[in-house]
This record gives structure tokens, C-alpha cells and sequence, in this order.
């Protein structure tokens, strides 16, 4: 018997919200774009890893293109090998810029992240197929980044595998990574998995110091299995600034629990996290770090966790490497299991001070105030196989797990400003008190 799940908008206080529109990939691989209602205003059948409404002022004024995967690269290996071609569509879905061709490879294999720079190029994260120097002589999956200009000639690169010394590993986590690559050279997600490239764009950080490590241009990266977040000076390639991999223990509290100590406080162990970025100037937090902390299983070697399972959401000063504010279920009332996400996920700053908040294992987004209310709900109705964005083939590479299931998974969110998008008249909301579900 088929359990009753709520989909769709289970909560909404006008007066609280940020309005705006909400990008996602549902689990069936169409990209939506719906108000806070729920209510669908356009889509495109296809999936984004993740989906992005472009910016109009780096995107020569157009609006309503979105990024999202092409086409499908046809390696049976799925995950990190999948995407054969990304680019750009209009709001009508018709191809505008499409890069896959010509990667070095004859495929994009575009996984996890990818930005459209100011410039007009493409930052995309990559897997480079390779022998990893240091981890033995089987080729695996290293991860990468490619700057691919307009005419899709790449013109910077930057790989994982060449900056292994640089993450801070201990010699049991070296080994540790070494004996995965050997167990498992054709793992699906990378034996780093990076799952995020950002670069950071204007800061107070560069404006104080123009010769420290905070360059607009620098790229934020996060290594999901290796519990590090890492600045990459884009003139040197090296790593410049770093969390992780290990973190000193605070005494006395299991960290994915701590709401009663004073903030800010020492960052702790954060693992299998997603999407860490620079706030951007203008929005509350500036120049702070946002971070989904999964709380996930991952580390070499693996991370200690807590008993009760939770993730959070941290906003961390790059400077002090201080925890300035952060989400769990808790400060919403509700006991720290009832927010977890393994894996995929992200949160997004939004004008009013509020955070946008992707729980992508459950499919379920909502927007929180900066005490922790809960000030809109939804979840997704969506349903697929397997990981979003990858073919529905029976095996356990595509799938990740034993069996295909069904799943109502979101990668990320996006919250898009109404004029992003060329439609001309915005929702009036209707609230839903949480007793109700539209």
C-alpha cells in the first residue's frame, strides 16, 4: 500500500517571505520554474546539474535563458561521466550556445556545478578521466574545472588530482584515498566527488586587501567525500585558503546539535557538504561563506558524527573561520532529524535577510528568517528514478543504489527575481497555514 506523502506548498506568510520565482529539476528530469504558490509558470524538458536562470547583466541583457544538460554522453558509468553536452536555452527552449562537442574528451561531462562568468565564458566543473599522480596506475575520474569561451575552446583549466598535497590530508588519509581509487577506479562520483565551483566575485575581503587570498576571480570549490572547501587562485592554480579536512572537536556538544552555545564560536566538522559561496555584496551576510552541511557520511578517514542524524546550514566569516549564524531543524522547534540531507542540497541568501533552503534527498524547499522560521514550504510532486539528470537505466552505477526507486529528489534551488524572466505579471500570494495543503 502506497503511503500518502503532502506535495505542493504546505506553508506560506506573505508578509515574512522573500517573493520571488524558484528554479528546480524535479526527479523526472523537467526544469520548472514555479511562484511561491506552486504554481508552474514555465518549463523545459530537461534537467540542469544544477538548472540556473542566467543573470540579464552578465547575459547581454536576455532574459529568461536557462542553463541546463543537453544531452546525455552514453557512458554506462553514469554519475560524474553522464552529461554529453550543457549549454544555454531561451525561455522558448530553443538551443542559444551548446558545449559538449568540443570538450577534449568529445563530451562535456559536466557534473555538479557550472557558472556563466561576466566575461561571457563558461566556468564548468568537468571529470578528466586520468591517472592521478600519487594514486596508483588505474585511470579514474578526476575532477576539474574549464573555462570555455563563446566559441567553446577551453581557455583555463584546473584539475583535482594535481593539488592532492595541497587539501591538507593526513598520510592515513592519503592512503585511505589511495586504497578507495584502487578498490574502485570507476566509482561514479569521483573519489573526491567536487561538487561545487564558484567564483567569488566583488568583496569586502579584496577591497580591504587586494593582496590577500580573496580575488573576485579565485574560485570556491567543495570536495563532498573529502570534507574540504577550498579557494583556488586562478593565476597560480593553487589552493589559497581552506576548511578542512579536520577540525579541532568542541568539548561537551555533538556539533550538528549546538544551538545553545553563543555565536560566532570555531567552526566544526563539517561533512559531505554542498555549495559553499561567497554572499554576494549587497545581500545580508556580504563576504560571508554559506555552506549546506549534509552532515553526511564522508572523510579519509571518515569523519566522527553525532548520533542524531541533522544537517545545517552554516554562514561561516572566511576570515576568522567563525560559524557568524547557522539553520538546523531546532531553531524551528522541531528535532534535528526532521531537516537531513545526505547528499545533494544547497541554500541560497535572499534580499530580506532570508535563506533559501534546498533539502534535496526529500525534495523540499523552504525559506526560513534569520531566527529560523519557517516562512515557506513546498515539496516537490515530481517524481523519477535514480539521481535527477541521468538516463533511468536498471543498474546500480546510474542509480546509485541496489534497486531504482522512485524519489522526489531536487539537486538544487534557485530563487530568480521576477525580472529575470520576461513575464509580465507577478502572483499575488495566497497563504496556507500549514493545516492545509495546496
Amino acid at each position: 500500500m502506497a503511503i500518502a506523502t503532502l506535495t505542493g506548498v504546505t506553508h506560506l506568510e506573505p508578509a515574512l517571505v522573500h517573493d520571488s520565482y524558484v528554479l528546480f529539476t524535479g526527479a523526472d528530469t523537467i526544469t520548472r520554474l514555479i511562484d511561491l504558490n506552486g504554481d508552474v509558470v514555465h518549463e523545459w524538458p530537461y534537467a540542469g546539474v544544477p538548472p540556473r536562470i542566467l543573470d540579464p547583466t552578465i547575459n547581454g541583457g536576455r532574459v529568461g535563458d536557462v542553463g541546463v544538460q543537453l544531452s546525455s554522453s552514453g557512458d554506462a558509468r553514469g554519475g560524474i561521466y553522464a552529461n554529453g553536452s550543457v549549454g544555454r536555452l531561451d525561455w522558448d527552449g530553443d538551443v542559444r550556445w551548446e558545449w559538449g562537442p568540443q570538450a577534449p574528451s568529445g563530451a562535456a561531462r559536466q557534473n555538479h556545478d557550472w557558472e556563466q562568468l561576466p566575461s561571457g565564458n563558461w566556468l564548468v566543473l568537468v571529470t578528466v578521466p586520468r591517472v592521478v599522480p600519487g594514486l596508483g596506475h588505474k585511470t579514474v575520474g578526476d575532477q576539474g574545472l574549464y573555462e570555455v569561451d563563446p566559441t567553446g575552446a577551453v581557455v583555463w583549466q584546473w584539475l583535482a588530482g594535481d593539488h592532492l598535497d595541497q587539501f591538507g590530508f593526513s598520510d592515513a588519509g592519503r592512503a585511505a584515498i589511495a586504497a578507495t581509487v584502487d578498490r574502485d577506479p570507476d566509482d561514479p562520483w569521483g573519489y573526491l566527488e567536487m561538487n561545487s565551483a564558484k567564483t567569488l566575485g566583488p568583496n569586502r575581503w579584496h577591497d580591504a586587501d587586494p593582496d590577500g587570498p580573496f580575488h573576485p576571480d579565485n574560485v570556491l570549490v567543495s570536495f563532498r567525500k573529502a570534507n574540504v572547501v577550498a579557494l583556488i587562485d586562478k593565476r597560480t592554480g593553487d589552493v589559497v585558503w581552506r576548511l578542512g579536512p579536520y577540525f579541532d572537536a568542541v568539548p561537551g556538544a555533538q556539533h550538528q546539535r549546538i544551538n545553545t552555545h553563543a555565536l560566532p564560536r570555531p567552526l566544526d566538522q563539517i561533512s559531505g557538504q554542498h555549495n559553499p559561496h561567497l554572499i554576494a555584496d549587497g545581500l545580508p551576510g556580504a563576504g560571508n561563506i554559506l555552506i549546506f552541511d549534509n552532515q553526511g557520511g564522508a572523510g579519509y578517514p571518515a569523519a566522527s558524527l553525532g548520533i542524531y542524524a541533522g544537517s545545517r546550514v552554516l554562514e561561516v566569516d572566511p576570515t576568522t573561520r567563525e560559524i557568524i549564524w547557522q539553520y538546523t531543524a531546532e531553531d524551528s522547534g522541531r528535532p534535528t532529524w526532521e531537516f537531513f540531507s545526505s547528499f545533494v542540497s544547497n541554500a541560497q541568501r535572499l534580499p530580506n535577510g532570508n535563506t533559501l533552503i534546498t533539502e534535496g534527498m526529500r525534495g523540499r524547499l523552504f525559506q526560513v528568517t534569520p531566527a529560523g522560521a519557517i516562512v515557506w514550504e513546498y515539496h516537490s510532486p515530481f517524481i523519477g528514478h535514480g539521481v535527477a539528470g541521468e538516463p533511468e537505466v536498471d543498474t546500480p552505477r546510474v542509480s546509485g543504489v541496489d534497486r531504482l526507486s522512485r524519489t522526489r529528489l531536487v539537486y538544487r534551488s534557485q530563487a530568480v527575481p521576477f525580472e529575470w524572466t520576461p513575464v509580465d505579471t507577478r502572483p499575488a500570494l495566497r497563504p496556507v497555514d500549514g493545516t492545509t495543503v495546496r
